[in-house]
């Protein structure tokens, strides 16, 4: 009940209790003395002024420390605490005055000085999150312009295949120059089939990095778009959304189309004049065309060029099969872009495909069926396809199969000759067949007439589609670093690091222990850059003790494949170049890098810091710096799984490293060179490796 009152009232209250028992002990003094006279009627009178006037005194006395209480402790603290609420919520800023608690000590001061150092703490937090932002969004439009220039179609959409964003390219792409709309159903602008597949089959593998190709249509089926699915990650239990990359090949095509026209008129432009001077020189006697010495040369030059363009038009037939990339294509997707393509012309199509992965360019050949079956409707065979493709061998059979007539091979033929699409018409339909290295033929199958075109490589869809890296690096920070020759003068977050930690044979590099792992991370602009790991397992050429397995858990099994020294400490040391080494306990992993050097033709001259002596820098050296205890006092956790592991120590490490640094530069210890002073002064517990 009392919580509930301010702290004025419950002064009050105290003091007006305080002044009921005074009164109340008061008279009950002056009743024990009135009784102990024999209750005298005579003494009654001076008992009864005497209470009064003490009363009253006492009351007077009560209220006037109340008052003095009141005005200079309790209303004072009221104030105060107004004044610090304000200061806490609503964002008031000017200083406190001291005054109206100068009769509460220190209390005053210290709010004073509380206040102030949160006015400096929200401002320096203010700042900090202004340089943040403005930092995010420079890097948001840097994003957004490398985003804007990608040439290809890239799209973000939810686990329910809503726009969450998409770029110019894939406005494009999906919806011929029109803004899709975010929030809109990614199925409005691309046939549902093969993306809802890859999507499934994405989630199905249970793996956030692996990737997956796919053919899909616009909802028109004008367009067939080469498209790459990645998943996004997702919270327990919601389904991934993911990035849909899109690319017209159509364009792709047409170029391929051009220099291959071009090459075939360059070549057809050359023969026929060679063809002519040869056939003109044999019909002419040797003498006559040209006297002496120079009808032979004539001769030989002309039998030269034609040998030359002969062999050259023989190389041009021989890489045509591989001017053009034959990826893996799955057959469900190719059924499926078929089908957006035919029914978009008003021809219907029913599918049926094994799940098979195809050896082929995907758009090449639904370019070719969509022109056979448009020729086999209007030439009034049959208004109504179906396309199967079915496993054969080692490859596949595609079957275009109808009800009606049968096909001519000199009606094929025909077809073959035609231009593969409007849009290339320099490239016949048989060029398909020849990039390929396969033929079409028509025969009955299961009493329908069809189409047969073998597929020479195919395999069956594995449960796993295979992983891609897809890790971007990046720090845009770097773009306005100064660049310093002097380490000595670089200051410490500027800084460019590689924390590293070994793990041996044993702890005596000079009576022939070896290095059994070492791993590393980079350190750049003051934090770790996650995608840039260095971590191997390395081949001592000697057994590894027990007692050393016991520790690291490395067995002489797991390093015998493994590379030896010489390959690793090369590779170790284009993965430091122009770093500052960090290890804990630096002496110890450098002596076994060192001994390397000599097979290596040079030396790991790098810089070197060393956490032992950083964190006798900082928590003095009466302290313990081992590795643990100076992960326990800066707060990291290293997992029991990774302890005395190369990486697990060395991310340790690194973090410690990281956590040191606004340590450092509170001591006023700015730069590399402040910080090389400073550890040389504790020579005493390790040494300093920096000449």
């Amino acid at each position: 009940m009392l919580q509930g009152l301010s702290l004025r009232i419950r002064v009050f209250l105290f003091f007006a209790a305080l002044m009921a028992g005074a009164g109340a002990a008061l008279w009950l003094g002056l009743w024990l003395g009135y009784h102990r006279l024999g209750a005298n009627p005579d003494a009654l009178v001076g008992f009864v002024q005497a209470g009064v006037v003490a009363g009253f005194a006492i009351l007077g006395l009560i209220a006037g420390v109340w008052y003095l209480f009141d005005v200079n402790v309790a209303k004072p603290i009221d104030i105060l605490a107004g004044a610090l609420r304000a200061r806490a919520h609503a964002d008031v800023t000017g200083e406190m005055d001291a005054a109206i608690a100068r009769y509460l000590g220190d209390l005053a001061p210290a709010a004073s000085a509380a206040a102030a150092s949160l006015a400096e703490t929200r401002n320096a937090l203010a700042e900090s999150v202004a340089r943040e932002t403005a930092r995010l969004a420079d890097e948001k439009g840097r994003l957004e312009t490398l985003l804007s220039d990608v040439p290809v179609g890239v799209l973000l959409c939810s686990g329910d295949h809503a726009l969450v964003f998409y770029n110019g390219q894939a406005v494009d792409l999906m919806a011929a120059g029109m803004a899709p709309g975010l929030d809109r159903r990614l199925f409005d602008f691309l046939r549902e089939g093969p993306v809802r597949l890859a999507h499934d089959r994405l989630i199905a593998t249970g793996d956030t990095d692996v990737a997956t190709d796919l053919l899909c249509s616009t909802i028109g089926g004008a367009t067939v778009l080469a498209a790459r699915m990645r998943l996004l990650p997702a919270g327990a239990g919601a389904v991934p959304g993911y990035v849909l990359t899109l690319r017209d090949v159509t364009a792709d095509l047409a170029a391929h189309a051009r220099r291959e026209a071009l090459l075939a008129e360059v070549m057809d432009r050359a023969r026929r004049p060679a063809a002519n001077l040869s056939t003109l020189l044999a019909v002419i006697p040797e003498g006559e065309a040209a006297p002496g010495r120079l009808d032979a040369a004539l001769r030989q030059e002309v039998q030269a060029l034609t040998q030359a363009v002969t062999e050259l038009a023989q190389r041009q037939d021989d890489g045509r099969h591989d001017s053009w990339p034959l990826a893996l294509t799955r057959a469900a997707d190719l059924a499926d872009g078929l089908k957006a393509r035919l029914e978009g012309r008003g021809l219907p199509l029913e599918t049926a495909a094994a799940n098979l992965l195809l050896r082929c360019n995907g758009f090449e050949i639904i370019l070719l069926l969509d022109e056979i079956a448009l020729h086999v409707r209007d030439a009034g065979l049959s208004q109504a396809l179906r396309l199967t493709i079915v496993e054969e061998d080692t490859g596949a059979m595609i079957r275009l199969l109808w009800v009606g007539q049968p096909l001519s091979i000199g009606l094929l033929d025909r077809w073959l000759a035609e231009p593969l699409d409007k849009a290339v018409p320099d490239i016949p339909c048989r060029t398909v067949l020849a990039t390929h290295a396969t033929e079409i033929w028509p025969e009955p199958h299961g009493g329908l007439q069809s189409l047969c075109l073998p597929i020479r490589q195919a395999r069956r869809v594995t449960q796993r589609p295979k992983p891609v890296q897809r890790s971007v690096v990046y720090d845009f920070d770097l773009l306005e670093k100064a660049r310093n020759a002097k380490v000595a003068e670089t200051p410490l977050a500027d800084l460019t690091c590689v924390v590293f930690d070994t793990e041996t044979t044993g702890l005596l590099p000079l009576q022939g222990d070896e290095i059994v792992q070492i791993a590393a991370v980079r350190i750049v602009n003051g934090r770790r850059v996650e995608g840039e790991v260095f971590d191997t397992l390395v081949n001592p050429r000697r057994g590894i003790p027990l007692s050393s397995t016991d520790v690291h858990g490395i067995t002489e099994a797991m390093v015998a494949e493994a590379p030896f020294i010489e390959e690793v400490a090369a590779r170790f040391h284009k993965f430091a170049e122009g770093a500052v080494l960090i290890a804990h306990n630096a002496p110890f992993d450098m002596e076994f890098l060192r001994r390397a050097e000599a097979k290596l033709g040079f030396g790991f001259d790098n810089p070197v810091l060393d956490t032992v002596l950083l964190s006798a820098v900082v928590y003095g050296q009466h302290e313990v710096h081992s590795l643990d205890a100076l992960t326990h006092r800066l707060g990291i956790t290293i997992p029991e799984e990774a302890r005395h592991t190369a990486i697990g120590d060395t991310v340790a490490t690194a973090d410690a490293f990281l956590k040191l640094l606004p340590m450092l530069q509170g001591k006023g210890l700015i730069t590399f060179g402040d910080v090389l002073r400073e550890v040389r002064k504790h020579g005493r517990l390790l040494k300093d490796l920096n000449g």
